[in-house]
């Protein structure tokens, strides 16, 4: 209980800088619940690396490895979007559907980004509103002091108070929305070559079948 009390008193010290930095961090975490969610529910992809080896060693076939299990997953779920394009190539030329699957690469991508640039803002304006803070407390402290020496020595240590507690509260804001950020980047740049990797696999089986299929069609 009393280190809880000296963390209530300690922000409370921070002044009124502290009132923005919470807006900050309650954004921040928003953000990082809500991209937590979306990669959890929206960006699995079904198979494990004992799958791709199989693939490789010829024991399933390309499509097996290729197509996991889309029809049980989200039709937002980015793979269902990419197979759904796949799945409709009969008709389509398939320099239209590789197009296509570029295009809903990207909308992935957006969709996936969606938010972190707030995160990305947040890792720089914490710092900067904790400094703002820093440097109106230390004001009020120099105030304080007059032409004759130390006026009141409890409303100095008050602002060093309020500069110490806002650099920190900026800081640790910072610090959790860059680690939240690079996380989520790397979840998306890894996303993103997963897609490529199944996509490319999936085009290949189309294109071998089809060339096998012209070649069997000639007289």
């Amino acid at each position: 209980m009393n280190d809880w009390t000296g963390i209530a008193q300690a922000v409370s010290a921070g002044g009124w800088v502290v009132y923005p930095l919470s807006l900050l961090a309650v954004a921040a975490l928003t953000i990082m619940i809500d991209r937590a969610y979306v990669f959890w529910r929206y960006a699995r992809i079904p198979g494990d690396v004992s799958l791709r080896s199989k693939h490789r060693t010829g024991e399933i076939s390309g499509n097996e490895m290729a197509h996991p299990r889309a029809s049980t997953l989200p039709a937002r779920h980015a793979w269902s979007r990419i197979d759904a394009i796949l799945s409709d190539h009969e008709e389509t030329p398939l320099w239209r559907t590789e197009a296509r699957i570029e295009t809903a690469a990207a909308n992935i991508e957006r969709d996936m980004s969606r938010g972190l640039w707030l995160l990305e803002t947040i890792v720089t304006a914490a710092p900067l509103l904790g400094l703002l803070g820093t440097i109106v407390g230390m004001m009020r402290s120099f105030r304080l002091i007059g032409g004759d020496g130390l006026v009141s020595p409890a409303g100095v240590s008050s602002g060093v108070a309020q500069a110490l507690v806002a650099t920190a509260i900026g800081l640790v804001i910072a610090l959790i929305a860059l680690f939240a950020f690079n996380y989520f980047s790397r979840r998306i740049d890894r996303l993103m070559d997963e897609i490529e990797s199944l996509a490319n696999e999936r085009l290949g089986d189309i294109r071998l079948s089809r060339e096998t299929g012209n070649a069997g069609a000639r007289p």
